[in-house]
């Protein structure tokens, strides 16, 4: 538990555990039904692992996660005390969206971008086969430069190195005008028509690609103005 505010009010007494750095994001990623430590690193990137570790430990102390070990495969899965906070963290989501609109250069994350975009792939409408999506954003630091996202029918993998793969199309934008698109703040198809957005490959897979995803919820939300 975090420091005390020393009130009997829920709120106050519920921050006490919540409001420590990182912890609502874990729940967040816990949410979205990541169980492994590896990939809830992923999806906290720049989160350290003893960190991780140290907030995971105080969240099955509290009795908002439960680890299940089975050999060496170890699951943190949300128990009903968690899966209670599953309506705070979209709420959360809806109200960020709509009143915290501006992003600063610092939050734009090409890792989290990509891995959120993984665990959103719609299989059912995916070629047959392996499709890889190559991301290239030329305003972004080399090293971090070129990824691919790595697609079959039933599975979906992140890389921040040439998988070795022949690549389906390649997606040609600055990481804000995806990320914007990713948070329903710019249409795909009014990216592709100004040219904010490139795509390159057959036709037919070029005009398929938006598809391939499903955006997240808070992307229909509504804006103030």
């Amino acid at each position: 538990m975090g420091s005390s505010y020393y009130q009997f009010c829920p709120v106050a007494k519920a921050m006490e555990l919540l409001d420590e750095r990182w912890t609502l994001l874990v729940v967040r990623e816990l949410v979205t039904g990541t169980e492994h430590f590896n990939e809830l690193r992923r999806g906290v990137p720049r989160m350290s692992p003893t960190l991780l570790s140290k907030r995971l430990q105080q969240l099955v102390r509290a009795g908002i996660v439960e680890r299940r070990a089975e050999g060496h495969d170890v699951r943190y899965v949300l128990t009903p005390a968690g899966e209670e906070l599953r309506p705070v963290i979209e709420a959360l989501s809806v109200w960020g969206v709509r009143w915290i609109g501006e992003l600063g250069d610092k939050d734009l994350d090409p890792k989290l971008l990509l891995w959120d975009m993984r665990r959103r792939v719609d299989h059912r409408a995916v070629p047959d086969g392996r499709s890889v999506i190559r991301f290239l954003f030329p305003d972004v630091a080399l090293p971090v430069r070129d990824w691919w996202l790595v697609i079959t029918p039933t599975e979906a993998d992140v890389c921040d190195r040439d998988p070795g793969f022949d690549v389906t199309v390649t997606v040609s934008a600055a990481l804000r005008r995806i990320i914007e698109i990713w948070r329903g703040d710019l249409a795909w198809a009014q990216a592709l028509r100004s040219g904010a957005v490139e795509v390159q490959g057959p036709e037919a897979l070029r005009r398929a690609v938006p598809l391939w995803f499903t955006l997240p919820p808070f992307a229909a939300v509504p804006r103030p103005f």
